[in-house]
């Protein structure tokens, strides 16, 4: 046993130390204990030991591949033998089940104990290599040394002899004093099968060394060999701005690694296991790959009993609180957030626009400290990952990279209320004379029908009816919804949206709460369906700060999705910051053109700044595979011809616009195809009447009208007036009443041209 010494503090009135060279009194470091072992443990041996290794790597470029990665080229597996074996300077977590002190720890510099006890359950430990160069385990595993530290010992390099010198790892198992985990941990293990996770390949023991009675032997694990660069390498690099990890790419390598690590992790989470000991020291880089390592620590969930692994900082709390208690799906999800916070927190230049935030809302949620606040799953935080990297790469490139939602349905409805529909009859008939194009922003009250739809949850009982498609009206709807004798989450929110769409808010918030009350009552306050419905309510009510205040906590939970960056862009819009509208509408419109209310919001901002050209650019850009792409047309139209203020000299366009939306207006979809129509007659007098105002203003340059004007006749006013008085004469055939068909003929006598003799 190792001695003892007494620590020389004066306060500590000559208490006994123990054999973590430190008083577990004051816990200041003791001088060596007589006949002790001690070896010295500078605080930087690991960063020294990587940056040893580092310079055998070499890093070429990421292919074009949203996940694509830098391509690490490794060096031979003996050039990463380490020579450097100093103490962890962090030390260990004692290894005996239920205690969580830290053992083997330096202080201020001094030197740390590489062997000792445990100062409060007196478990012994030794940080000695165990397998020595030349040793021979299991008869067929000849030791080459040590190439890290594991999460309770060395990892050894060894070449297997009876496969043509095959590079392998060994790493002790953790369970050696628990044989039903070590049976359970080995029928788990042998039959994992992943890219993205080291493979076993055999299970051995190696006699121990002393030969003394209860001295066993080491259980070892065999796995395959992997010559990668760990991300505390990268991270290294990351910092150093050296090479690929210095690019304004870093943080979409940073969230590819994410994606990659919680495929991982969705593996094993499916075969009942959690892997316990993530952190960038156990995932390795290797060619184009990303594979997790050390699968010391991995555990059958619900499993109780024997030590937890895990690193300070990288550990949830729940897990640091209550050990294997504390295990789940979700303290493996906080492992992964922390692991992108260490890459990122050393990236010099941060994404562009929304990126940013919405990367900072994705690692928030993974790292909650309440894990039911966290992802439900590596594939759902993993699905967010990826939408967040398409975001920042779209608005670092300006090139779209869409993919389809698994929460929102697409929906043709439009966050418009009019730029990109043809004006009805009644804005001939009422209103003023001459209008000022409107901008098309929504009531709130109307949005809640044009926002993204959810889709059922799966697991819901009622995901199956739900998911078939009806044509009964909102009132009917609820009616057959109720009779189905279901009673779910997903019934009662689709009432919900079926009152809203009625106008009835009080029943609406009636069938919220029941959806509320049919969760689970811990799930319920984390549940983003509840949130986003109640922005729909407060939006319903007019209430655009409760709803943006809801819809903020969706963007939060679902950081990856665009349907609640287009609610906070419409909030934004609503309540005048046009900053964040540009913000929210920018991240989706660069990241999918087929997002048509995104479009249409930016062309909003555009036309409050008088940027009509900035506008038709806008909407030009929506694809003809878009849902709003027709809409967008006729908006282009309008806006090129629009009044956009009462001042005729700035609110009227020019002649170049002008004849840019009588070009466009033959080109519509209108009338259902057809190449005349009420609707085509209606655009074409809109049209018209402000050319005619355009003509009176007469505000057009010279060297302009020398080109021939807008419809290269003579007389360009007598040829608008003559088109408008026929156009009106038409619209007058489609008013339903005596009224409206006087008025009509009314304006169209005003505007005829004088006759000519």
């Amino acid at each position: 046993m190792t001695a003892t010494a007494d620590c020389e503090r004066p306060d500590c009135r000559g208490c006994s130390a123990d054999g973590t060279g430190f008083c577990r009194v004051t816990g200041r470091p003791v001088p060596a204990p007589r006949g002790g072992t001690l070896a010295e443990s500078p605080p930087t041996a690991g960063t020294r030991r990587r940056r040893a290794t580092d310079g055998l790597f070499t890093v070429g470029p990421a292919g074009d591949g949203p996940l694509d990665l830098p391509v690490v080229g490794t060096p031979s597996p003996e050039d990463l033998v380490v020579t450097d074996q100093h103490v962890p300077p962090g030390g260990r977590i004692c290894g005996r089940h239920g205690c969580t002190t830290v053992v083997g720890r330096s202080y201020a510099g001094q030197p740390a104990l590489i062997k000792g006890y445990c100062p409060t359950c007196g478990h012994p430990f030794d940080f000695t290599p165990q397998l020595a160069p030349g040793d021979l385990v299991g008869e067929q595993y000849r030791v080459v040394g040590c190439i890290a530290n594991g999460g309770l010992g060395w990892v050894y390099l060894a070449k297997d002899i009876h496969l043509r010198q095959r590079p392998v790892a060994l790493k002790g198992l953790i369970h050696k004093d628990d044989p039903v985990g070590l049976r359970e941990e080995r029928d788990h293990l042998t039959r994992l099968d992943h890219p993205g996770i080291v493979r076993i390949i055999n299970y051995v023991t190696y006699p121990g060394r002393s030969g003394a009675p209860g001295d066993e032997g080491t259980d070892y694990i065999v796995m395959e060999f992997v010559g990668g660069m760990s991300l505390s390498q990268v991270r290294d690099r990351i910092t150093r701005r050296e090479g690929p990890f210095g690019e304004p790419r870093v943080f979409e390598y940073v969230l590819a690694y994410g994606c990659h690590i919680l495929e991982a992790l969705d593996y094993l989470h499916r075969d009942g296991l959690v892997y316990c000991d993530l952190k960038p020291n156990n995932v390795m880089h290797h060619g184009k790959r990303v594979k997790l390592i050390d699968l010391g620590g991995v555990r059958v969930l619900g499993r109780n009993g024997g030590p937890v692994l895990g690193a300070r900082g990288y550990l949830a709390p729940e897990v640091a609180q209550r050990l294997a208690d504390g295990l789940s799906v979700r303290s493996d999800l906080f492992s992964a957030g922390m692991t992108l916070r260490a890459l990122s927190d050393e990236a010099a230049e941060r994404p562009p626009g929304l990126g940013e935030e919405s990367y900072e809302r994705a690692v928030a949620r993974a790292t909650a400290a309440e894990p039911l606040a966290r992802f439900p799953s590596a594939r759902d935080m993993a699905e967010q990952l990826r939408g967040v990297l398409r975001e920042i790469r779209s608005l670092r490139t300006g090139e779209e990279l869409p993919e389809p939602s698994t929460l929102f349905a697409p929906t043709a409805a439009l966050l418009d209320a009019s730029l990109g529909r043809v004006p009805p009859l009644e804005r001939w008939l009422s209103g003023p004379r001459r209008p000022l194009l409107d901008t098309g922003l929504p009531a709130p009250e109307r949005v809640p029908l044009d926002l993204p739809v959810p889709y059922p949850h799966p697991d819901d009982p009622a995901a199956a009816l739900l998911a078939q498609p009806t044509t009964s009206g909102p009132a009917r709807l609820i009616q057959q919804l109720s009779a189905s004798g279901i009673t779910s989450p997903e019934i009662a929110l689709r009432q919900c949206r079926a009152h809203l769409e009625l106008g009835e808010l009080d029943a609406a918030d009636e069938r919220l709460a029941a959806a509320t009350a049919a969760l689970d009552p811990e799930a319920a306050p984390h549940d983003w369906r509840i949130k986003w419905h109640r922005g729909l309510l407060g939006l319903a009510r007019r209430d655009t700060d409760a709803a943006e205040r809801e819809f903020d906590r969706v963007y939060s939970d679902l950081p990856g999705e665009y349907a609640p960056k287009l609610a906070l862009g419409y909030c934004a819009e609503r309540r005048g910051d046009t900053g964040a509208a540009e913000r929210f509408y920018q991240a989706v419109w660069r990241r999918n053109r087929s997002q048509g209310s995104a479009a249409f919001g930016l062309a909003r901002l555009r036309l409050g700044d008088g940027d009509r050209t900035g506008a038709v650019d806008l909407l030009s850009g929506v694809p003809e595979v878009s849902r709003h792409h027709d809409a967008a047309r006729t908006a282009c139209v309008r806006v090129l011809a629009g009044r956009l203020c009462a001042d005729q000299g700035r609110g009227l366009p020019g002649l170049t616009h002008l004849t840019e939306a009588f070009t466009r207006l033959p080109r519509l979809y209108l009338d259902e195809g057809h190449r005349t129509g009420p609707a085509r007659d209606r655009l074409e007098a809109e049209l018209l009447d402000v050319a005619l105002d355009w003509i009176r203003a007469d505000t057009t340059p010279a060297e302009e009208r020398a080109g021939g004007g807008l419809f290269g006749t003579d007389d360009e006013e007598f040829t608008i007036r003559g088109r408008l008085e026929q156009k009106l004469r038409g619209l007058a055939r489609q008013a339903g009443t005596p009224a409206g068909l006087g008025t009509l003929v009314d304006l169209a006598n005003r505007v005829r041209p004088k006759t000519r003799f």
